[in-house]
């Protein structure tokens, strides 16, 4: 199947052909052709499965072939996701479909002031990336309405539900329009996302994709039983061993992560930490170092990683 024939639009299909996608993915076989008829969508899968552009892809369609030419445009979609890193990410992503569109977009979120987010939403814009945080900030500071919300993208839901945002997510459900089209994407199902989705989808197409590949088909996996004193010298000498081998390192915690951070820079590896506590300047600044490879190591707590995408990455270490 090509994506000609999801009945894709040529600007969009342009801008899929300059990035090098030729073939859609099996959640955007089966999500975009039912999002394009506007029915609701509840979606089972995982990061990594090009879900991004199966709800972005429609909804960026639908807009231009609407758009009217002239004046500030309300905002006319919101797409809600758990992190700053997951909101830039899929911001990214809109900035790469609608090149050839006159749809415009922008991402809010919290850590950092609010001032260039607020000029860019006041200068209008169609598509609203946010997290709930800053998003609840900027409604009662009178600077966002959801008034005219036409698609509302719920992402990561279990994720949501897993960083204790159930309770944001239920103050802004009453704040969108009854009359709405709904695309509800969660990785799991558990008993309180499923009742969330029943209440906020009306007769939803259903699509499911299982993971891309079994971990055990995909990934040589290790397990070293060493006492805890002697965890940071294995640590190091295994990234000494390979330099040139990029390692995301998981920490429980956002001091553990911190730790690590500085014996791995003592023993002259290059590397960042990344967890709640860092300001978001801090964060961006450590995840491109280590997607351009100027530091060999990344530590993360696990809620500050999740969804985070990196290619050509050899090796995680919990």
């Amino acid at each position: 199947m090509t994506f000609k024939e999801l009945n894709i639009i040529e600007p969009i299909l342009k801008a899929l052909d300059e990035k090098g996608y030729t073939a859609p993915t099996p959640i955007q076989q089966q999500a975009i052709l039912p999002a394009l008829d506007n029915r609701d969508i509840l979606g089972l899968a995982q990061t990594g499965t090009g879900k991004t552009a199966a709800f972005t892809i429609p909804i960026i369609q639908k807009l231009h072939l609407s758009k009217t030419k002239g004046g500030k445009t309300p905002i006319k979609a919101l797409i809600l996701t758990p992190t700053r890193e997951l909101a830039i990410q899929i911001n990214e992503c809109l900035s790469d479909y609608t090149r050839h569109t006159g749809v415009r977009h922008c991402v809010i979120f919290g850590g950092v002031k609010q001032g260039a987010q607020v000029n860019e939403l006041k200068a209008g814009i169609d598509i609203l990336v946010a997290t709930p945080g800053r998003l609840l900030d900027l409604m009662n500071q009178g600077i966002v309405s959801l008034n005219n919300i036409q698609y509302f993208v719920l992402d990561e839901a279990d994720r949501m539900l897993d960083m204790g945002f159930i309770h944001d997510i239920k103050r802004l459900l009453p704040k969108l329009p009854k009359e709405k089209q709904t695309l509800f994407f969660s990785a799991t199902m558990p008993a309180d996302i499923a009742t969330l989705s029943r209440s906020i989808l009306r007769n939803p197409v259903k699509v499911e994709v299982a993971p891309v590949s079994s971990v055990v088909d995909t990934i040589d996996q290790y397990i070293y039983f060493v006492e805890k004193q002697e965890k940071k010298d294995l640590l190091v000498n295994l990234l000494k061993k390979d330099k040139s081998k990029s390692a995301l390192i998981f920490s429980r915690t956002k001091h553990g992560a911190d730790k690590i951070a500085r014996i791995l820079s003592q023993a002259g590896i290059g590397s960042a930490a990344i967890h709640g506590n860092k300001s978001q300047n801090a964060r961006q600044r450590a995840l491109s170092d280590f997607k351009s490879r100027g530091i060999q190591a990344l530590i993360a707590t696990d809620i500050a990683a999740r969804g985070i995408d990196i290619n050509d990455l050899e090796l995680v270490i919990n």
